[in-house]
């Protein structure tokens, strides 16, 4: 019983999660080449920052069903669980997956997305107490 409420809860950043698994674990050669540009704004980047933000967010989402919800305290859970998340799919990518390489750069733009993700759900909280 517990465990499909805390599925009905966070099924969206399950999945999320799941979905930045298989992102991340495609081997490199099936990967699209994208022209280089400054290392820490090549378009990859946008990709980290957009998926771990999306991350944040929806782990919010699920965290904000808890009964007792503490908006400050679940950012900080859901900016760390997802950062943590980062930090081990370049693990993965530098000693698991095949053809991928774990890069210190990913993980900052993880952590910039986690931040963005945080920002996002905050204001947009805001707003819709407001209105």
């Amino acid at each position: 019983m517990r465990f499909r409420k805390v599925f009905r809860q966070y099924w969206l950043s399950i999945s999320w999660g799941f979905f930045i698994l298989l992102l991340t674990g495609i081997p490199g050669q099936f990967l699209p080449q994208v022209p280089r540009l400054v290392d820490l704004f090549r378009p990859d980047k946008l990709v980290h920052l957009f998926i771990f933000g999306v991350f944040v967010i929806a782990l919010m989402r699920g965290f904000s069903q808890e009964p007792g919800f503490a908006l400050n305290r679940y950012l900080l859970y859901s900016s760390l669980i997802s950062l943590s998340f980062g930090g081990i799919t370049e693990l993965l990518q530098a000693y698991v997956f095949i053809n991928r390489q774990g890069s210190f750069l990913d993980f900052i733009a993880d952590g910039i997305g986690c931040i963005l993700g945080y920002l996002l759900y905050k204001y947009f909280r805001k707003l819709s107490i407001k209105g």
